[in-house]
């Protein structure tokens, strides 16, 4: 039931105009960046050549343009969740999906699982410019595919997010402004410079960004996968519990 209802899902996205326009809208910017990044890199190379432990085409290229694709990410994934339940209650046809044999939990998760699944093809789609590069110069492949990874959940997290703001209104337009600003939020939290120490350990801590630096930086910790983890999993959790009170109420 629920690779039935996340097939669904995957199927309804990529038959809205606005899944491909924002698939089209993304692929060119990045392909701009990774041209100009590639771009500097080759003026910049003859000075490195002569550098003891110069950064190379990964770094110089493959990380900063992942980390863009991480902030471009965040501004889009409103666009693709806001409908996730608002658009299906404001079409009369949550009730329909509530009244099936599958329980709240597996509604959420399939619609979840739909959702990802379209952002991990995005994600495929983008990584293919970086490993371009593989084929006239040595990538480091460990750290492009923590990158990756760090990518991965950080749009797992945004998903959740996304998806449990759409089930707090009809509109899915308010929905979308409210999950791009609980995502602005938790991207700058830890822009605060003059908090406490404790304060803003916490608040580092609680910053989309700076668990997703470490995985561009080639680093893989478990503190960071369990941050995106539970992130992800709460609000699924209250997603669930909210989409079971609204069963309830009718």
């Amino acid at each position: 039931m629920i690779a039935a209802i996340a097939l669904r899902e995957l199927r309804t996205l990529f038959l809205s105009p606005l899944a491909w326009t924002l698939l089209a809208v993304l692929q060119l910017i990045m392909a701009y960046l990774f041209l100009a990044q590639l771009d500097t890199f080759l003026m910049w190379q003859p000075r490195l050549a002569g550098m003891e432990g110069a950064p190379g085409v990964t770094e110089v290229v493959a990380t900063p343009l992942l980390r863009t694709a991480g902030f471009l990410l965040l501004l889009i994934t409103p666009a693709i969740t806001m409908r996730v339940f608002a658009e299906e209650r404001r079409a009369g046809t949550l009730p329909l999906l509530l009244s099936s044999p599958a329980g709240m939990a597996e509604i959420v998760l399939g619609k979840f699982l739909g959702v990802l699944a379209f952002f991990w093809l995005l994600l495929a789609m983008l990584a293919l410019m970086p490993l371009s590069l593989s084929l006239g110069t040595s990538l480091d492949l460990g750290r492009l595919a923590a990158g990756l990874l760090g990518l991965a959940l950080l749009v797992a997290a945004m998903s959740a997010i996304g998806l449990y703001f759409s089930l707090l209104t009809e509109q899915p337009v308010v929905a979308a402004v409210s999950t791009l600003g609980a995502l602005i939020l938790l991207w700058i939290i830890d822009w605060s410079g003059g908090a406490r120490a404790e304060v803003s350990g916490l608040f580092r801590y609680l910053s989309l960004q700076t668990h997703l630096d470490s995985f561009l930086k080639g680093l893989f910790s478990s503190a960071d996968l369990a941050y995106y983890l539970l992130l992800a999993i709460t609000f699924l959790v209250l997603a669930t519990r909210r989409l079971d009170e609204q069963r309830l109420t009718g």
